[in-house]
C-alpha cells in the first residue's frame, strides 16, 4: 500500500512539474519544432504553388490552371506526410484560427502559429521574386488581387491568408488585401463550426477511425436488436 501511495505521490508530483514547466514565458524545444515546422511547410506550399502560378503567366499558359491545381494539391499532401506528425500541417492562418475557436487549438499559441506561416510565406515570395529577378509583371501573377483576379474567375483562389500576405508584403501591393484576409478566415471557421454541429460524437478522430469500428459497432447494435 506504501508503493502504491509513493507511486501516486510520484505520478501527482511529475504531472505538477508537468504543468508548471509548460506554462513556462519560454517556449518549449516541442514548440519550436512545431514553429520551424510550419514556417518549412508554409514555404515550401507557397514557393510551388506560386512558382507554378508565375510560370503559367510567363510562359503562355504552358502549366494551365488544371496544373496549378495539380501542383498546389501534390505539394501540400507531400508536406502533410512530411511535417503533419509535428505541427499538425496547418500552413494557413484561417484553418489554425477556425481550429482555436471551436477549441481544438490552443488559443494561446495562434499568434506564434500565425506569425510562422506569415513568415513562410513570406520567405517564399522573397525567393520567386529573386528567381524571377524581380520582374512586377512576372511576380504579380502570384497577388491574387492583381493578375489573379483576371486570370482565373472571380478571385484567383487564394483561399489562404498567409498566401495572399506574403506576395503582398514583398511587393508592397496591399490593394483590397482585406478581402483575403477576412473571406478564407471566416470561411473556414463557418466550415469548423458546421462540422461541429453535424459530429456525432466527441471523441477525438483517432479514437473513432482506430479500428474502423464506427460502422462495425453500428452494424452489430443493429443485429442484437433484431
Amino acid at each position: 500500500m506504501a508503493d502504491i501511495d509513493g507511486g501516486h505521490r510520484t505520478n501527482v508530483n511529475a504531472n505538477v512539474e508537468d504543468q508548471t514547466h509548460s506554462t513556462s514565458c519560454f517556449p518549449t524545444v516541442p514548440f519550436l519544432q512545431k514553429l520551424l515546422s510550419e514556417v518549412l511547410g508554409t514555404y515550401f506550399v507557397i514557393f510551388a504553388g506560386c512558382a507554378a502560378v508565375v510560370v503559367n503567366a510567363d510562359k503562355e499558359k504552358v502549366v494551365s490552371l488544371p496544373g496549378i491545381s495539380i501542383v498546389w494539391g501534390l505539394v501540400v499532401m507531400v508536406m502533410v506526410y512530411s511535417v503533419g506528425h509535428i505541427s499538425g500541417a496547418h500552413f494557413n492562418p484561417a484553418v489554425t484560427i477556425a481550429f482555436a475557436s471551436c477549441r481544438r487549438f490552443s488559443l494561446k499559441q495562434v499568434p506564434a502559429y500565425v506569425g510562422a506561416q506569415v513568415l513562410g510565406s513570406t520567405l517564399a515570395s522573397g525567393t520567386l521574386r529573386l528567381i524571377f529577378n524581380g520582374h512586377e509583371d512576372h511576380f504579380a501573377g502570384t497577388l491574387p488581387a492583381l493578375l489573379l483576379i483576371i486570370e482565373q474567375p472571380i478571385s484567383g483562389a487564394s483561399m489562404n491568408p498567409a498566401r495572399s500576405l506574403g506576395p503582398a508584403i514583398v511587393s508592397n501591393q496591399y490593394r483590397g488585401i482585406w478581402v483575403y484576409m477576412l473571406g478564407p478566415t471566416a470561411g473556414a471557421i463557418s466550415g469548423a463550426w458546421v462540422y461541429n454541429i453535424i459530429r456525432f460524437t466527441d471523441k477525438p478522430l483517432r479514437e473513432i477511425t482506430k479500428s474502423t469500428s464506427f460502422l462495425r459497432s453500428a452494424a452489430s447494435r443493429n443485429a442484437s436488436k433484431q
